[in-house]
């Protein structure tokens, strides 16, 4: 592997196993790509565990697609990737993974959109959710395309999360600020539900922000301050219910 390509190459083994290890994938799930200083991508190939990744599992690809590394297959999903890219020029690197708490929220088709942390609000701002495309399809660009321009990190209903940024980490640390923001939401509402920062709250924060580290999430996704949720059906457990739930099978097991 050429020297110019060996920092990025490394960088992407690093996060494939960093992945792994935190369970965000399973099997040959996920997939993670880094911009090259030629232009092209560098990105895993098909059908690969993320936790066995090597260098001869890295596929060099162009613009569009076309592979510059003889005898490997990219990630069925690079088209994802690719759009990402063409959209985003500051985007240097996009990690897609299967977190547990994240997908949830996305295959329960609810965006992690209220103002709960603070970290996320400066962070990523809102976290929208794309509509339901089906994967390594170009329907997948289409349904990121609404949100792609000023979002950095995606909830893909009933597939995942995608999350992008300046390098290899910063894309891969707002993959874990997703996991993180959704198990503590998940938690806060077996707890009797999460308690939404006011406007006036937010305000202070921004303000701290600018004043603090120079950082204004104005342009991020705002989040809000009265979401909405979905009205449960009639068949639906309520969020008291499944409380109770929770809390027999947990007495149960002491």
């Amino acid at each position: 592997m050429r020297e110019s390509i060996q920092k990025v190459a490394g960088e992407i083994i690093d996060i494939c196993h960093r992945l792994y290890a935190k369970g965000f994938v399973t099997a040959t799930d996920g997939n993670v790509s880094a911009r090259l200083e030629n232009g092209n991508i560098l990105t895993t190939r098909t059908s690969v565990n993320k936790g066995m990744v090597t260098p001869d599992d890295l596929v060099e690809v162009d613009t569009n697609g076309n592979p510059r590394t003889v005898g490997l297959k990219p990630s069925t999903e690079l088209g994802m990737h690719l759009f990402i890219y063409s959209k985003r020029p500051d985007v240097q690197a996009v990690v897609h993974g299967h977190p547990t708490y994240a997908t949830g929220f996305a295959t329960a088709r609810q965006a992690l959109n209220a103002c709960l942390f603070p970290e996320v609000i400066v962070g990523l701002g809102s976290i929208p959710l794309a509509e339901y495309a089906t994967p390594s399809t170009q329907e997948v660009a289409h349904s990121l395309a609404p949100y792609v321009g000023n979002a950095d990190a995606i909830l893909l209903a009933n597939h995942g999360v995608v999350t992008y940024g300046k390098d290899l980490y910063d894309a891969y640390f707002k993959m874990e600020k997703v996991e993180h923001a959704a198990h503590i939401t998940f938690v806060a509402r077996m707890l009797d539900g999460e308690k939404v920062l006011s406007s006036g709250d937010v305000e202070k924060l921004r303000a701290i922000s600018l004043e603090a580290y120079g950082k204004d999430f104005s342009a991020k996704p705002a989040c809000e301050t009265q979401p909405q949720h979905n009205e449960p059906s009639s068949t639906s457990p309520s969020d008291e219910e499944i409380r109770e739930f929770v809390r027999h099978m947990i007495k149960s097991k002491s």
